[in-house]
């Protein structure tokens, strides 16, 4: 209830005297007063509002169920023409863009009704197509504006959340680390470079390819020769084993033939060309 001057409130019945009208000022009053004027404008309800004229067509086809591609141009220009009078009617501030989409209405209304040349038929476009295409986008942007809206808004469906942490100094405690773990910890760093050591690999320094060569080089021009005295013994084991491969490819070859008189007896090493 308000205190205000001339504020009328509801209140309930009261035994005997019938229903108040209304209560002023904590009095009720059974009757009207007799010198109350309401203007005639006092009150205006309005039930649609709409952003444009495209924004009241695509109200008044979608009020009817009309395909939206095939439009009574007459019906369509009969109502809007009566929404644009009433505008005129309630004295409202009527937007130059309705009139001129009335212009348009009207336009196309005349060119469907006016009789066409034979020629022209054939060639000539729907005059409803241009409005259909307006018609069908402002469609598609209001649906997308519609969609973005019923989209959660900050402030006004979610709120976000803000709390204040208390100012506290975090003390960290060290760890108490004992001999047994890092002697553990060592181990596992030792395992871990074991996996990533690695050698050097080098290019070999004796052929057998050079050494088959300086093996006919030896015994060309000669005859036999002693199958010991082709080793250096200065080259150790890898030399002895580089030089008794390079003589396996000259056999296999048929560069050289080797020769033993006897069982056990000393073997003899001679070059084919020298034979």
């Amino acid at each position: 209830m308000s205190d205000s001057p001339g504020a009328l409130e509801q209140a309930p019945p009261v035994d005997g005297g019938g229903v108040p009208l209304a209560v002023v000022r904590g009095e009720p009053q059974f009757e009207l007063p007799e010198d109350l004027y309401i203007p005639p404008d006092a009150l205006e309800v309005f039930l649609d509002a709409f952003e444009g004229p495209l924004d009241l067509l695509l109200y008044l086809i979608r009020r009817q169920n009309l395909d939206i591609l095939d439009i009574p141009i007459a019906s369509i220009t009969r109502q809007y023409m009566e929404y644009v009078e009433l505008m005129r009617e309630l004295r409202l501030e009527l937007a130059a863009e309705y009139l001129v989409m009335a212009a348009m209405l009207a336009e196309i209304k005349s060119r469907m009704l006016l009789p066409r040349p034979v020629s022209e038929e054939e060639e000539s476009e729907d005059p409803r197509a241009e409005l259909i295409r307006r018609l069908q986008e402002y469609e598609r942007f209001k649906q997308a504006a519609e969609e973005i809206e019923a989209l959660p808004r900050l402030g006004r469906d979610v709120f976000q959340a803000v709390i204040a942490f208390p100012d506290r100094q975090v003390r960290q405690c060290q760890p108490d680390v004992g001999l047994d773990e890092l002697m553990r910890a060592l181990h596992e760093v030792l395992r871990r470079a074991d996996l990533f050591s690695s050698h050097h690999v080098e290019k070999e320094t004796l052929s057998v390819r050079e050494r088959m060569a300086s093996v006919l080089e030896r015994l060309d021009g000669e005859g036999f020769t002693e199958f010991t005295r082709l080793f250096d013994l200065a080259e150790g084991r890898m030399g002895a084993v580089v030089t008794f491969i390079a003589v396996l490819e000259l056999v296999k070859e048929s560069l050289i033939e080797l020769v033993q008189s006897d069982n056990f007896a000393p073997i003899h090493v001679r070059a084919r060309s020298a034979a």
